[in-house]
């Protein structure tokens, strides 16, 4: 019979979860003890007092595939079984993507999961990890929790763990730890089932079979599997749809964050007169999702705000939505669509988690992020492939291009030209003062330009349903004419700091709809640059990346 034995151990600091989890270099995660005392934190917090709340329970495991991932399930499997769980699901080769965990929990309401993966940043002995527990209803953490985490980490003094061989992770069925069970899953299936259910495969089936073409690039990460099977198995899309479909450690040597510059072989296959119809990407661990038309990219705003204008096409949501919700720094175009819908439009922090009450509330059905994530109330992240798959359900029912689809609604609801341009591996202390600097600002009345200024602020939340308050959420510059840019610190890097700055301005005259986003923002471009004295603070006279 395993053992379990208390191993001895001190706090690191500097573990403390952010909108995404714990995420650092390999070589931090691989330290002595480092991976096992967040773990312990985590199974401390959610054990209650005694820590006896985990006994008896099942707990979800698995991640993106990237470097350190098979380890660290082996030592997760072996604390879960040393902390009295008495189930582990984990799924096959270590592989999950994070809206299939959700997925997971949720439909065998188990204890939460714990999901292994640094999304879009990139994977290798040298590159990034991460770890992140999400809760029963099958979502991110809330602050409430990760702080209680956090807190656990700080005064950790040992942990525990079943002294055992490591478990064959690519053998589906169940094998014995102690007294646990583990069981190897099949990922795709549950999550595979759950598409089909909210969607029109038979229309998408006859839309590929009539000649439609598409081209998914995996990144070599892992929705490839999942692609492979639904869309190409399922769907009857061509073998060789999906590019890159073989998670790979390093993901290839690639990025696997799913833009324009990152997913440039995506961007190139649906360039040209012969170019498939469709082309979309997912990232590192399956909740983003970028999509293009034949010569034509949607931004992550207009497709939340097309996708909830066409939803009632789909069957999962034929009945209608009950709420849109997006991030603050999203731009405004789903608000247009809840407003002409007569439903709620929500506005709330980034971070998934805070979609999670609206969706349990019942408060929202459709929510989506400027960073590349859209979802629904199916499960409770953010879903790269969901979003596909409600595209080429839209595209399969309205028989137009990608294009034609988003033009039209353009014209018929004005189009927010939107962009964001981040600035990656700033110095963080430049860019603490760089806030600073904002926050100090009183600008209401004034005139930046052609502008004027109607109202300034660092976005605070008060979430409706449980009543948690939520400051410094980014830094608002609002101007009279709906127009505004935004100023955030991201918080999903490892190293440095990334200032993002997202700028909008809203354009009903649809014979001006054709021009590029950087050209129509060309003046409040420069006015973000200057307001936030970006190069003299930084360094920076060029964005890393414009999206």
């Amino acid at each position: 019979m395993a053992s379990v034995k208390t191993v001895v151990t001190t706090p690191f600091s500097g573990q403390k979860p952010g909108t995404s989890g714990l995420r650092k270099k390999v070589a931090v995660f691989s330290q002595p003890h480092y991976l096992e005392n967040f773990v312990q934190a985590v199974f401390d917090s959610i054990g209650g007092e005694t820590g006896g709340e985990v006994a008896g329970k099942t707990l979800v495991v698995g991640g993106d595939g990237r470097y350190y991932n098979r380890t660290a399930i082996q030592a997760i499997i072996k604390m879960a079984a040393g902390n009295g769980f008495a189930k582990v699901m984990v799924g096959r080769g270590g592989i999950l993507s994070t809206p299939a965990a959700s997925c997971v929990i949720r439909k065998y309401k188990t204890f939460g999961g714990i999901i292994l993966s640094a999304s879009h940043n990139p994977g290798g002995p040298t590159e990034d990890f991460g770890i992140k527990y999400n809760i029963p209803a099958g979502g991110p953490a809330p602050e409430a929790v990760t702080e209680a985490i956090h807190a656990r980490s700080q005064v950790i003094g040992s942990y525990k763990i079943v002294e055992a061989p490591d478990l064959d992770l690519d053998k589906l069925g169940e094998q014995r730890l102690g007294d646990m069970v583990v069981q190897v899953f099949d990922p795709v299936a549950d999550y595979a089932a759950l598409m089909e259910s909210l969607f029109d495969f038979p229309a998408i089936r006859a839309a590929f079979k009539g000649g439609f073409r598409m081209k998914f690039d995996a990144m070599h990460a892992v929705t490839g599997p999942y692609a492979v099977e639904i869309l190409e198995n399922r769907l009857g899309a061509p073998k060789g749809t999906v590019m890159n479909g073989v998670p790979l450690e390093d993901f290839g040597g690639g990025h696997p964050d799913p833009n324009l510059v990152h997913a440039h072989d995506l961007v190139e296959a649906l360039t040209g007169d012969g170019a498939p119809d469709f082309g979309a990407a997912s990232d590192g661990d399956g909740d983003r999702n970028m999509v293009l038309g034949r010569d034509f990219y949607v931004t992550p705003s207009d497709s939340l705000a097309v996708l909830a204008a066409n939803a009632t096409l789909c069957p999962g949501y034929a009945q209608g939505l009950k709420g849109i919700a997006r991030s603050m720094p999203t731009s405004a175009a789903p608000d247009r669509v809840a407003a002409k819908l007569g439903i709620p439009a929500w506005e709330t922090p980034t971070g998934w988690k805070f979609f999670g009450t609206l969706l349990d509330a019942g408060k929202a059905t459709l929510c989506g992020e400027e960073s590349f994530g859209t979802g629904s109330d199916h499960v409770r992240e953010k879903d790269g492939l969901w979003a596909v798959l409600m595209w080429l359900n839209v595209l399969a029912r309205r028989k137009e291009s990608v294009a034609d689809i988003v033009t039209a609604h353009w014209k018929e609801y004005g189009r927010n030209v939107y962009s964001r341009h981040d600035y990656e591996g700033i110095d963080a202390k430049a860019a603490d003062g760089l806030m600073e600097h904002l926050r100090g600002l009183a600008l209401k009345g004034k005139r930046l330009g052609a502008y004027a200024v109607a109202f300034n602020d660092d976005f605070a939340y008060t979430d409706p349903v449980d009543g948690s308050v939520s400051t410094k959420q980014g830094i608002r510059v609002v101007f009279e004419d709906g127009s505004r840019v935004v100023f955030r610190l991201s918080g999903t890097g490892t190293e440095g700091a990334t200032l993002r700055v997202y700028i909008e301005r809203y354009e009903p005259d649809s014979a001006k709809h054709h021009l590029d986003p950087q050209t129509a923002l060309a003046d409040l471009i420069k006015i973000a640059r200057d307001l936030a004295e970006i190069e003299a603070r930084t360094g920076r006279t060029e964005p890393t990346v414009i999206t």
